[in-house]
């Protein structure tokens, strides 16, 4: 073809010859048959021949001819050596010619829109008309890829089966293979989709549903974890290295669904090797596993959470269990049962934290689990009590032994607002807890900073209401050690002079803070009279708008008894001593003459005589001398009692005050729900019975479970209070009354 411009107009005919010749030597290089390269000379002759045959002037204008020309070259060319040629392969020798077709056409392609490139420009810009390379891009895939696309697509999905049972294949022939589908689609992604991707993602719902019956059978959680992880691995590195991007979320939602979601419930509860196996087993590597692989998955971590609370939950009710087995007599071993729930939140916060990446799921299932068991009874025992009972023994020990380590304390502490968090009757461990926090502070058995340190975190955790109370006490307790001082120089200043041979320590309660106590008009013996009203002179001085109440229950002393072999000091309760006072002027009582004398009920009476003449130390003898009091026993000092102690403690039979807890708690219920209630109206002026309930138990809640049952009489009786009254027409809805 030369390259030098006819002046005389060129005929279609000879054009089209001199573009055939040029076709035919393309052809031959770029199948890489013998033919010398185009010269720079032989290429711009090309591209002139087509500009001349465009600008002659009608009508020799040859551009239609020559768009027409373009494309029938390339039909031809596909249809008469591209397609034979692969059809006439087979498998993986198929795809390889494939490959190599694609490449040759988009290197014709090329070469040819470089030849018509006049085209292009000026007769395709204005006719609306494909472009060339869209041209080239139809014909091949309307005369080559719609003729072998279902053949390549089933070798493709048939190596990629073989990669999957771990053999070797090319993929980089897979990737340019696949690209054939994406490129055909001539700019969006219908083709690679419909023609391969579908099939492809069908044959991968088969391989994995089959590959998880047969490994669910075969393998232990830990095992088949590890399979579906390395699965979930090698399908995300396919896509990298040959599939499109697109097909990955598709692909890993596909192998998780087979691999994980369908067979979840089997796999969590395999029997030795499932998800209790793994939790009672501390398999932390294997159950990291599991929160990663189903972490990936929406929804997938509920069953895993249901599995983890199930046996959070077993594990408590056991303890449980055995507190109730090896309680004795109704006692109950708190201190055992609390330290074995806090060894338990403890192990299981750390799967939570650790395994379980903190996931607010886990932490919930945590909760649920111990919300379960923490709020069942041990032996008649509430949790609310045993937790308080644990408080007080552990603060008691800590007051006695100095040597215990602050921080050990403080983490007890700190698990003990844990797990009242768990705990519905909040209040009622408030309670049970503010009657033995009194006994330690008025027997001394406390640390100032323990006691403050607990009631911080109540407070931060559960409101200041909660611990108002008990914070009161404490502030009462260091009141009193000034008050005490204040005391001791009013004595020393004051004319009265100190009672004589008696040393006397008060301490004044504030009446709100403290549990309400039994008062008593004891007759006290002298000595101790003249130093009440020593205290009263002293405390009317100090204020004069307060009252003094006695309450000679908590009251302790310090005797001195002179037997007959040594005196030895005993320690007593106030009501002990009165009536081992009673003996100093006479040696013989009856129980009628000491109730006549002291002024004491009979209940309490009886327990302070049994203490002295029927329990471990015997400072009175009985008459008659059997193991219980009768009101017609008689009884005389022991003067003859000896024992190798120098001091001794004489305790009281102790009362079981928890039925009085448990009936001041529940009176204090009935106030809080009519005052919730009485809120919840007075902001809402009108609402529905069962809303009106929902709301009250959402309020109350955080403290205790109201009784649903008690919220209905509480309306009743605000009702007939003219808090609240019943709407004429609707009787189930309430009306606030202004």
């Amino acid at each position: 073809m030369s390259s030098s411009q006819s002046r005389e107009p060129i005929t279609i005919e000879d054009g089209f010859k001199l573009i055939d010749a040029a076709v035919t030597k393309l052809t031959r290089i770029i199948e890489g048959k013998p033919e010398p390269p185009f010269l720079p000379e032989e290429y711009i002759g090309n591209y002139t021949i087509v500009y001349n045959m465009c600008i002659q002037k009608p009508p020799h204008d040859s551009s239609g001819p020559l768009y027409e020309k373009y494309g029938a070259i390339l039909q031809a060319y596909d249809k008469l050596t591209i397609l034979p040629s692969i059809m006439e392969k087979h498998d993986e020798y198929m795809l390889r010619e494939v490959s190599r077709w694609w490449e040759i056409n988009k290197i014709m392609v090329r070469w040819l829109s470089h030849f018509f490139y006049y085209l292009d420009r000026y007769y395709i810009a204005r006719n609306g008309i494909p472009s060339l390379t869209v041209v080239g891009m139809t014909c091949f895939r309307d005369h080559v890829y719609e003729k072998v696309h279902f053949n390549v697509k089933q070798v493709v999905i048939a190596l990629i089966h073989k990669e999957r049972e771990g053999q070797q294949i090319d993929r980089a022939l897979l990737k340019n293979v696949l690209d054939l589908f994406v490129q055909n689609g001539m700019g969006n992604m219908e083709r690679y989709e419909k023609d391969f991707e579908d099939f492809f993602l069908t044959e991968t719902n088969s391989y994995y549903s089959r590959k998880a019956s047969s490994w669910i059978q075969e393998d232990s959680c830990p095992e088949y974890m590890i399979k579906a992880e390395e699965s979930l691995k090698k399908e995300k590195e396919r896509v990298s290295h040959y599939l499109h991007s697109d097909t990955e979320p598709k692909l890993v939602a596909n192998v998780q669904t087979n691999l994980l979601v369908l067979v979840a419930k089997q796999l969590l509860e395999k029997e030795n090797s499932g998800c209790s196996a793994l939790l009672r087993d501390d398999k932390t590597d294997d159950l990291s596993r599991m929160y990663r692989l189903y972490h990936a998955i929406p929804q997938g971590l509920e069953p895993v959470a249901v599995a983890f609370r199930l046996h959070v939950t077993a594990e408590g009710n056991s303890l449980i269990k055995q507190a109730e087995d090896a309680a004795t007599s109704g006692i109950v071993e708190e201190q055992v049962l609390v330290r074995k729930i806090i060894d338990l939140h403890d192990k299981y916060m750390a799967y939570v934290t650790d395994c379980f990446q903190n996931h607010t799921l886990f932490h919930k299932s945590l909760k649920e689990a111990f919300e379960i068991f923490c709020n069942k009874k041990v032996a008649g025992s509430s949790s609310a009590e045993m937790l308080a009972t644990f408080c007080d023994n552990v603060f008691k020990k800590a007051a006695n032994d100095k040597s215990n380590d602050d921080s050990t304390i403080e983490s007890t502490i700190d698990n003990v607002v844990k797990l009242l968090d768990y705990i519905s009757d909040k209040d009622l461990f408030a309670e049970f807890y503010r009657k033995k926090l009194a006994r330690r502070l008025l027997f001394g058995k406390f640390s100032d900073d323990h006691e403050r340190s607990i009631l911080t975190k109540l407070k931060g955790q559960f409101g200041g209401q909660f611990t108002s109370k008990m914070e009161g006490m404490v502030t009462d307790m260091q009141l009193g050690k000034d008050q005490q001082t204040g005391f001791e120089e009013y004595l020393k200043n004051a004319n009265t002079g100190k009672p004589k041979g008696v040393d006397f320590t008060v301490t004044v309660l504030t009446t709100g803070f403290w549990p309400s106590y039994k008062t008593s008009d004891l007759n006290l013996p002298l000595e101790m009279v003249n130093c009440i009203e020593s205290f009263k002179a002293y405390y009317e001085i100090k204020t004069k708008h307060r009252r003094l109440m006695w309450i000679y229950s908590l009251g302790n002393c310090n005797l001195t008894a002179r037997f007959d072999a040594k005196p030895i000091e005993l320690i007593v309760s106030t009501y002990q001593a009165a009536v081992l006072c009673a003996f100093n002027h006479t040696e013989r009582l009856t129980y009628q003459e000491l109730i006549d004398q002291l002024n004491l009920s009979h209940e309490d009476l009886v327990r302070v005589l049994h203490s002295l003449s029927c329990a471990k130390y015997k400072f009175l003898k009985k008459e008659p001398a059997s193991k219980t009091i009768s009101k017609t026993d008689s009884f005389e000092f022991n003067s003859k009692f000896t024992d190798k102690m120098r001091r001794i403690k004489v305790p009281l039979p102790p009362v079981d005050d928890r039925k009085k807890v448990v009936e001041d708690v529940d009176k204090d219920r009935r106030y809080a729900i009519d005052a919730s209630l009485v809120r919840i109206m007075k902001s809402r002026k009108v609402l529905p019975h069962q809303q009106l309930v929902s709301e009250c138990v959402e309020q109350l809640s955080r403290m205790f479970k109201p009784d649903i049952k008690m919220i209905k009489k509480r309306i009743e009786d605000l009702i007939t209070r003219d808090y609240l009254e019943r709407d004429t027409e609707n009787p189930n809805t309430f009306k606030y009354v202004a």
